[in-house]
């Protein structure tokens, strides 16, 4: 039997919560809505690009992701000395969208979970306020600064997302 893209399981965000609750809660709907937007799918069609010269695919956004959230949460708010998980910026720095034609899905997909996870970890216990300081760009940004950037990169890839879906099998929906 073909491997299939798990279900996703998700829930809204709060209506009323205080403010660490919002964004972690937003932050994990966008998370899941990214995986609702794989759910049932085969290796692939995770790697269906959207269209000539894109190279968008559910699969390049679900290892993107992944590589953002390591990114922002170990390396960054953790100070983590860790590699990229797809390519590098001097020689493959679109390799987590580039490289999926032969991307083992399931193994990319068990990869997003663990930094998924891994983020979560790292935010335990700290305050939205502690701050770290970002080399390439040169300024001190916060934790909530990361909470915010992430649930934008996240919106705008499950909009994209949302389309590949939809060009895949038809499927639409939040």
């Amino acid at each position: 039997m073909e491997w299939t893209a798990p279900d996703a399981d998700r829930s809204e965000p709060p209506n009323v919560a205080d403010e660490r609750q919002m964004l972690e809660g937003w932050l994990e709907f966008h998370r899941a809505t990214l995986l609702t937007k794989c759910a049932g799918l085969t290796a692939q069609q995770l790697r269906t690009r959207a269209a000539e010269p894109s190279n968008l695919s559910l699969l390049g956004l679900i290892r993107h992701l992944a590589d953002v959230e390591r990114s922002w949460f170990q390396r960054r708010i953790g100070g983590r000395q860790i590699d990229f998980l797809y390519g590098d910026l001097e020689s493959n720095p679109d390799g987590d969208l580039d490289d999926v034609d032969t991307a083992d899905a399931e193994a990319d997909l068990a990869a997003y979970h663990r930094e998924v996870e891994a983020a979560r970890e790292v935010v335990k216990g700290r305050s939205l306020e502690e701050t770290f300081f970002h080399d390439y760009r040169q300024v001190d940004l916060s934790v909530r600064w990361v909470y915010l950037h992430m649930i934008e990169e996240y919106a705008r890839h499950n909009g994209h997302a949302d389309l590949l879906r939809e060009r895949i099998d038809g499927v639409t929906g939040e």
